[in-house]
Formats: structure tokens, C-alpha cells, sequence
């Protein structure tokens, strides 16, 4: 039964979030857990100062506070739900704030509407809407680089804000039916958000944050890295022959590994080989300049169809997972 109860939650989260998304209305738990990381930030840095090795400890604390904070929020949560509908109720709120396909979806979607060929649009609505989910500076970009911006983000951000937590509340999900005290679906789930919101605030190769931010990047990269190798190998289920994976996953493979971060670039190179689009190149962050590996570099540059179909593949391969996840519940029930 703690099975079925758990995929069921996992499911109507999965539902809920593609249909109301992230409401303005509902405090969201990353938003709490950015102001918590402020505010550890400002003291950990005050003790430690320009120190490397205290500010590595520092770090290390934060993310140890945050992750297990919020893995043992989400405990609390699941043991609440089995006692009460409430609970039930919390439960499925907080396995969809986890999940960002509707999110996703809308920020990319109002990108491609504010760009100048739609109604009342222009380049400044669109960068600024960019600016919302890239880290980039987008103040003097143009269309097309826009429109590249904008499908490495969806291909990206599909696994780090979708992928990524649906694979930890299964496994979540798994574990509690070994026994019901261990950590189940939310906990692993926000467990996993903590780290990423972590790597997002504080994992920059610049001043202080050098050290600071190493601890929450590197548990980022290895809790995503399973669910970006998983991502890569059933992309091409929904986006292609069949008989075609092997030589995608070895073209993403390729493409992907000389990337600086573990997952990042596989991510953006199986999209890009999938949805037929080049992706990569140069990138500027503040005063400086980086060169990101060019991805499916044989293929057409990114253009608003192209974007469309990388929403559309995340879409698909979101309802092939679910699919599978419910014929495994469904198996286990008739057992």
C-alpha cells in the first residue's frame, strides 16, 4: 500500500504542477530556502572572511544545515500525510513545488512572445524575460542569440527542475517501502531542491564564493548526474527512430563531456542532437567572456521552432516517465 499511496502522490504532483504551474499566491518553499542561504551566507562570511579554508567549512555548514533542514521537512510532511487527509493534502503541494514543467514551459513561452515578429513585442521585453532564468548578460544580446539562450535553458533547467526531483521522489517513493520511517518522496525531493538552489546562489569560480559555493555544487553534480545519464538515454524514445539511440547518446556523449560541469552539457547536447538544433558557443557573465563547447554543430542554429520542439520533447518524456511509473505501481498492486 505505501507504494501505491506514494506513486499516487508523486502522480496528482505531477498533475497539479502542469496545471497551475508555480502560483504567485503560494509561498514557495526555494524561495525560503534562498532566503535561509542570504542569511547563512552573510554569517559565515563575517567569521570567516577572505579565509579559503574556513570559508569551504562554511559552505560545507551551510549545506549541510539546508539540505538535511529540508529533507527533514519533508519527512515531517510525509508522516503528517499518513495520519490525516491534510497531511495528504500538504503532501502533494510539496512534491509539485518540486516539480517546474509548467514553470519551465511559461518563462520560455514568454520569452518567444515578447520577441519583435509577435503583437506589441520587442528585444528589451525579451531579454528581460530572460534575464528571469539565465545567467548571462542578455542586456545586449539579439534575436538569435535570444533564441539560443532560450532553448539551452529549457534543455538545461528540463533536468536540473524537472527530471532531476520526479527521479528522487521515486526513488523516495521506493525506500518507503522498505519502511515507512525512511525518507520518502518529498524528503528526497526537497532534499535535492536544497542542493540545487544552493548551487544556483553560491556555486560561482569567483571571490569568495570560490569556496564558499564548493560544497553545495559538487553534491549538485552528483545528485543530478544519474538522472542527466537517464534523461539522455530516453530522450531519444520520444523524439526519434528507436534504432537511432545509440548514436545520439555517444553524439550528446561526445559533445557534452568537454563541458566544465558533469551534467550541464550532456543535458543541452542530447536536446540539441534530439530536437535538431546547434547549441553552445560564446557566452558573457558580467565582464567576462566564456566559450561553451559547440553542441550538434552540423545542425541549424537555434530558431523559434526549434524552441518549440524543445518544450514539446520535455513534455513527451515527462509523460513517458510518469507512464512508466504508473505500470510499475499498477504491477505492484495486482502483486
Amino acid at each position: 500500500m505505501l507504494f501505491q499511496s506514494g506513486a499516487a502522490a508523486v502522480l496528482a504532483a505531477a498533475g497539479l504542477d502542469a496545471l497551475i504551474g508555480d502560483p504567485l499566491w503560494c509561498p514557495h518553499p526555494v524561495v525560503l530556502m534562498g532566503k535561509l542561504i542570504s542569511r547563512l551566507r552573510l554569517w559565515v562570511e563575517r567569521l570567516s572572511g577572505d579565509r579559503p579554508e574556513a570559508l569551504r567549512l562554511g559552505g560545507g555548514l551551510i549545506t549541510a544545515v539546508l539540505v538535511l533542514g529540508a529533507g527533514s521537512c519533508g519527512w515531517l510532511v510525509e508522516q503528517l500525510a499518513r495520519a490525516s487527509p491534510v497531511g495528504s493534502a500538504l503532501l502533494v503541494l510539496g512534491l509539485a513545488s518540486a516539480l517546474a514543467a509548467r514553470s519551465l514551459h511559461d518563462s520560455v513561452a514568454a520569452i518567444l512572445s515578447a520577441l519583435p515578429d509577435q503583437p506589441q513585442g520587442d528585444l528589451t521585453a525579451a531579454r528581460e524575460r530572460l534575464s528571469w532564468i539565465v545567467g548571462r548578460d542578455v542586456q545586449q544580446l539579439r534575436e538569435p542569440e535570444i533564441l539560443r539562450a532560450a532553448a539551452e535553458s529549457a534543455s538545461e533547467n528540463a533536468v536540473d527542475g524537472l527530471f532531476a526531483p520526479l527521479f528522487w521522489m521515486i526513488i523516495g517513493v521506493v525506500l518507503q517501502t522498505l519502511s515507512p520511517q525512511l525518507p520518502g518522496p518529498l524528503a528526497l525531493a526537497w532534499a535535492f531542491k536544497a542542493s540545487s538552489t544552493l548551487d544556483s546562489m553560491l556555486g560561482y569560480r569567483r571571490g569568495r564564493l570560490r569556496w564558499l559555493g564548493t560544497a553545495g555544487a559538487r553534491l549538485d553534480d552528483l545528485l543530478t548526474w544519474l538522472p542527466c545519464r537517464l534523461v539522455m538515454i530516453t530522450l531519444p524514445l520520444v523524439s526519434q527512430p528507436w534504432r537511432e539511440l545509440p548514436a545520439l547518446v555517444r553524439a550528446a556523449e561526445r559533445d557534452g563531456a568537454p563541458d566544465p560541469s558533469p551534467n550541464a552539457g550532456r543535458s543541452e547536447a542530447i536536446y540539441a542532437h534530439c530536437a535538431g538544433v546547434q547549441l553552445g558557443g560564446r557566452n558573457r557573465y558580467g565582464e567576462r567572456w566564456i566559450d561553451k563547447p559547440v553542441l550538434a554543430a552540423d545542425l541549424p542554429q537555434a530558431d523559434r521552432n526549434a524552441v518549440n520542439r524543445i518544450l514539446v520533447l520535455t513534455s513527451r518524456l515527462e509523460s513517458l516517465w510518469l507512464l512508466l511509473f504508473l505500470l510499475v505501481a499498477l504491477l505492484m498492486a495486482g502483486q
